[in-house]
């Protein structure tokens, strides 16, 4: 179940890359620069949208990192264009890209923490579909609405990304 999620979290990572290709196509069109998005937020408390980006990549790798044991990689947020955003968005997918199914046998006897859970833990299980997977799609969203309510024009079909449907036996 776990690897299939990974799978599902990169499959949207790609839908998120094309999102940002969109996003620097539609900006040309529009004649404005498209990195102005990247401070773009439906709310003032709201991370912006270059945050929402970020965080939905670190969701996917850390989350696969702890719950597996192995290394994620490092990355600084310093990104200050969409084609940088894009540079880490592709990265993250590379790094699940090296993921089989047995790494994730372990996950349901791991125990995960983290620095602000001031001591707390959970099981891996837990921890995956309880934090990882509405945290990235949290992010994910917001990052999609971010896009659509500044004009990228992007619809739900963009978000879904291709689905395995099958024709009618004849």
């Amino acid at each position: 179940m776990y690897f299939q999620i990974i799978a599902q979290m990169k499959k949207q990572l790609a839908q998120l890359d094309k999102w940002l290709e969109a996003t620097i196509a539609n900006a040309e069109l529009r004649k404005f620069d498209p990195n102005v998005l990247l401070t773009a937020r439906l709310s003032p408390d709201q991370f912006a949208f270059a945050r929402q980006v970020q965080i939905t990549c670190d969701t996917a790798k850390l989350g696969a990192s702890r719950v597996t044991g192995k290394d994620a990689p490092s990355h600084a947020d310093t990104e200050a264009t969409i084609a940088e955003l894009r540079a880490r968005v592709q990265s993250v997918i590379s790094y699940l890209d090296g993921f089989a199914e047995k790494d994730f046998e372990s996950v349901a006897t791991r125990v995960v923490t983290q620095p602000r859970w001031e001591g707390k833990t959970m099981t891996g299980h837990d921890y995956f579909l309880e934090h990882v997977v509405p945290n990235f799609y949290f992010h994910l969203t917001t990052a999609y609405a971010l896009l659509r309510h500044n004009g990228v024009p992007v619809g739900k079909r963009d978000f879904l990304g291709a689905l395995t449907q099958k024709a009618p036996a004849t």
